[in-house]
């Protein structure tokens, strides 16, 4: 398989810093674009550096981005917030699913084969009552819809405890309820240590910038992939813990 192009949204939260490293060590990515209001630190990298695109962007005036200029291959996507930072549902709303959903769109190129890997949550239903799950749910639905050639959905349990100034956990309590149900023993505890916290993320980092590169075709049975689809028909791909976990496990240079 020829290498592929990536771009990212959200390449400095916690999870979007250890994808953007794994990718950047990758062979199998030539050219990684991280485009995003805050800009990574070259300081903080140590490799891959020289395949690297930055550019600061306005989520309020994507049409001048330039998101399709690179006509990535595949596009990963870690951007989210907490209702606290976002200033209340409104403004969580619109960063947490319509930054996200408009950042896609406007990264789609016509007639180019492209895939859309999205960091979501264990409890994401365009149907549910409470904020958090529900603006997952619609978020999926818009990226599956959209045109991709592939569409691929990370459904990660607790990450209560990240090194985040705002955990977007506490957003409903059903979201810890519904999660903690969920949980591998890799996950398990409300309190989880620092080092725990690091590899949980880096995990999910790891395994998403792996099923970028495979495809939903390709993915190895351990990933637990399951098939699922819009209610208007459209198909897409979701990845739980205990697959985002094993995922990670297999090579990948």
């Amino acid at each position: 398989m020829s290498g592929k192009t990536a771009l990212i949204i959200g390449a400095t939260g916690q999870t979007g810093q250890h994808l953007l490293k794994e990718l950047l060590a990758s062979s199998h990515f030539t050219k990684v674009g991280e485009y995003g209001r805050r800009l990574t630190d070259l300081e903080s990298l140590s490799t891959g550096k020289d395949k690297l695109v930055q550019k600061a962007i306005d989520f309020e005036k994507l049409e001048e981005s330039g998101l399709k200029d690179g006509k990535w291959d595949v596009v990963f996507i870690t951007l989210g917030t907490s209702r606290k930072a976002a200033g209340g549902a409104e403004g969580f709303q619109r960063i947490d699913r319509d930054y996200v959903i408009n950042s896609a769109r406007e990264a789609r190129v016509p007639d180019h084969q492209q895939s859309v890997v999205y960091l979501s949550s264990g409890s994401a239903n365009a149907k549910s009552s409470f904020l958090y799950p529900r603006c997952k749910g619609q978020t999926e639905e818009a990226l599956a819809s959209m045109g991709y050639s592939d569409a691929i959905m990370f459904h990660p349990g607790l990450l209560a405890g990240t090194n985040r100034p705002q955990s977007r956990m506490p957003e409903v309590i059903a979201e810890g309820v519904i999660n903690t149900l969920r949980l591998s023993s890799f996950f398990s505890g409300l309190e989880i240590k620092a080092s725990l916290r690091y590899r949980i993320v880096a995990t999910l980092g790891r395994s998403m910038a792996i099923a970028g590169w495979l495809g939903s075709e390709r993915l190895p049975s351990v990933a637990r992939a399951k098939e699922e689809e819009t209610p208007e028909g459209k198909r897409f791909v979701s990845i739980p813990n205990a697959g985002a976990i094993a995922l990670a496990q297999t090579p990948f240079e």
